[in-house]
C-alpha cells in the first residue's frame, strides 16, 4: 500500500482555468496538480465541457471516446475529451444538451437532470480513461450522487467493484434538493433511497445526504468547519447524519496557488513587491485610489472587500454600522456580485460617501488582484465561512485581514496580541455589528498610531505558507487510509 501509486480522479462541476463561479474551481485547479508532485499519488480531473470554456483550451482537446448512456428513460450522447495542463490530465464530458447553454449553473429540476447525467457519465467513462482510478474524489452536491450510484448500481461490476469514494463538502448550505421521483426517473434508482433517508431528507431527494451516507471518507475544507457542521447551528439540517459519520469526517484546510497570487510576480498589479521590499505596495495603493476615483491619500487606510454579495458574508452587519464605519479615517473598496438588495445598499452608500467608498458590482479577477495589492486591510465578517481563500490571498499581498472567528477564518487568522507581538490579523467572535465595528477600530488604531506594530502584523501574514503543499500531503495520507 505504501509503495503503490494511488490513482485519484477528481469529479468536479467547475475548475480553473476552464470554468469558475467560486472557490470550488480554485481547489479543482490546484489540489490535483499539487498531489501529482507526491510520489505515491497520480491525480486527474473530470468535469463538464461547458461552452464557456475559453477556446485556447478547447482547441487543444484530444478526443478520447464517445458513446450513449441512459439517464433514466433518456438516451444521451456522452463524449470524452482530454487536455494535459500543468502536468495533470483533465477530462471533459461533452454533451450539447446539458453543457452548451453558456452558463455553469441554473435553477430547478433541470439542474437535477444535468448533474444526474454528469454523475452517470463519470462512472460510465472510467473504462476509457488513461488510468483506472482507485478513488473518485467528489465535490459538493453536483457530484454527490456518484457514491450513491456506485454503491447501488455499479458495485457488483468488476470495473467499479473496488472503487472507493471521498466526498468533500465545500458549502453545506447548498445540498442539491429535488423531488424524490427523480431517483427512478433520472438515476434508475428506487425512490425508497430518498424516503428512508439514505439519499433524502425532509421528504425530498437530497444529493448531499446521499454522499454523506455512501462515501467512504467525508472531508470539509477546514478543521473548524468540520466541527461546526456537527452542530445544529452549522449542520444545515444534516447534523445528525454527519454525527453518525463523524469517525469518517476530516477537516483539511484549503490552500491558495502561490503562482497565481504572488505580489513579486503578479503582472496584473501596478508594481511588484515582497516582504523584503514593500515599496511597490504604496504604488499599488495610490493607483487603486486613483482608479476608484477616491482621493489619493497615502496616510488614509483602505479596507477592501471581495466576494459574493450574500447574507453569508456578513453584509447585514456592515449595513447596520456603515455610517459609523464611514465616520472613521478610512476608505473602502467593494468588489462582488450577488443579491440585489446588497448591490443597492452599496450603491446608496457610495453616493452618500463618494470620497470614502467605491463599490464595483461586477466580477473582475484582475481588479480583485489590484484590490488585494492596494488595500491595507481586508474585511470578512462572515456569518459562516467553510474555508475562505480571500483572507489567505490578502495576507500574501501584505493586506491585513479583519474577520469573524468561524470556519477557515478562525483556522487561518490569529488576532494580534500587542503583549506577545504575535498574530497576523484581527478577529471577533460573536456575529454582532458592534463587535465588528470595535475590531475595525482596533485595527485602525494600530495602522494610524502604531506603524511599527502594524508592520509586524503585515509581515507575519506575508510569511505564512498557505500553499497547497501541506493540504496535498494531508489528502495523500487520507487516501492511504482506504483499503485499496
Amino acid at each position: 500500500m505504501e509503495n503503490k501509486k494511488i490513482n485519484v480522479l477528481f469529479a468536479l462541476s467547475e475548475c480553473v482555468p476552464f470554468a469558475k463561479s467560486g472557490g470550488l474551481a480554485d481547489v479543482g485547479g490546484a489540489l490535483p496538480i499539487a498531489l501529482n508532485r507526491k510520489r505515491n499519488v497520480r491525480a486527474s480531473v473530470i468535469m463538464p465541457q461547458y461552452s464557456s470554456i475559453p477556446s485556447i483550451y478547447t482547441e487543444k482537446l484530444e478526443h478520447v471516446a464517445h458513446f450513449n448512456i441512459k439517464v433514466g428513460w433518456r438516451t444521451k450522447y456522452c463524449g470524452i475529451n482530454k487536455l494535459v495542463h500543468r502536468g495533470t490530465t483533465f477530462y471533459f464530458i461533452d454533451n450539447q444538451d446539458y453543457f452548451h447553454a453558456g452558463y455553469l449553473y441554473g435553477y430547478g429540476d433541470y439542474e437535477a437532470e444535468r448533474f444526474a447525467f454528469f454523475s452517470i457519465a463519470v462512472l460510465e467513462s472510467l473504462p476509457y480513461l488513461d488510468d483506472t482510478p482507485d478513488i473518485i474524489h467528489c465535490h459538493d452536491w453536483q457530484t454527490a450522487m456518484i457514491p450513491v450510484l456506485l454503491k447501488n448500481r455499479y458495485a457488483l461490476v468488476d470495473v467499479w467493484s473496488n472503487l472507493k469514494t471521498v466526498f468533500t463538502i465545500h458549502n453545506l448550505r447548498f445540498q442539491g434538493v429535488f423531488n424524490p421521483l427523480h431517483l427512478p426517473d433520472m438515476f434508475d434508482l428506487d425512490r425508497a433511497l430518498a424516503d428512508d433517508g439514505r439519499a433524502g431528507h425532509a421528504g425530498a431527494l437530497n444529493f448531499m445526504k446521499g454522499a454523506i451516507t455512501y462515501s467512504d471518507i467525508i472531508t470539509t475544507v477546514s478543521p473548524t468547519y468540520s466541527e461546526e457542521i456537527l452542530t445544529q447551528w452549522g449542520g444545515e439540517g444534516l447534523e445528525r447524519a454527519l454525527v453518525e459519520r463523524k469517525d469518517s469526517l476530516h477537516g483539511i484546510l484549503n490552500g491558495i496557488d502561490h503562482i497565481t497570487f504572488n505580489p513579486m510576480k503578479d503582472s496584473t498589479i501596478p508594481a511588484n513587491f515582497s516582504k523584503d521590499d514593500l515599496s511597490g505596495k504604496a504604488v499599488c495603493k495610490s493607483a487603486l485610489q486613483k482608479e476608484s476615483g477616491l482621493p489619493v491619500k497615502p496616510d488614509v487606510p483602505i479596507i477592501g472587500m471581495i466576494g459574493r454579495l450574500t447574507s453569508q458574508k456578513g453584509l447585514d452587519l456592515i449595513e447596520r454600522v456603515m455610517n459609523d464605519i464611514m465616520g472613521e479615517k478610512l476608505q473602502m473598496i467593494i468588489l462582488g456580485t450577488g443579491e440585489q438588495r446588497y448591490a443597492e445598499m452599496f450603491d446608496y452608500f457610495q453616493r452618500l460617501y463618494p470620497e470614502k467608498l467605491k463599490a464595483y458590482i461586477t466580477f473582475d479577477a484582475e481588479l480583485a488582484n489590484r484590490i488585494y495589492a492596494g488595500s491595507d486591510m481586508f474585511l470578512m465578517p462572515s456569518l459562516f465561512e467553510p474555508c475562505g481563500l480571500a483572507q489567505m490571498i490578502s495576507m500574501a499581498y501584505g493586506t491585513v485581514p479583519i474577520v469573524r472567528e468561524t470556519g477557515g477564518l478562525k483556522d487561518t487568522v490569529q488576532s494580534y496580541d500587542s503583549d506577545t507581538k504575535k498574530g497576523n490579523g484581527f478577529s471577533f467572535a460573536y456575529y454582532n455589528a458592534h463587535d465588528m465595528l470595535y475590531t475595525i477600530r482596533r485595527a485602525l488604531g494600530f495602522y494610524l498610531d502604531h506603524p511599527d506594530e502594524w508592520n509586524i502584523i503585515r509581515l507575519t501574514g506575508m510569511k505564512q505558507d498557505f500553499s497547497w503543499k501541506a493540504s496535498a500531503s494531508s489528502y495523500a495520507d487520507l487516501y492511504r487510509l482506504l483499503d485499496i
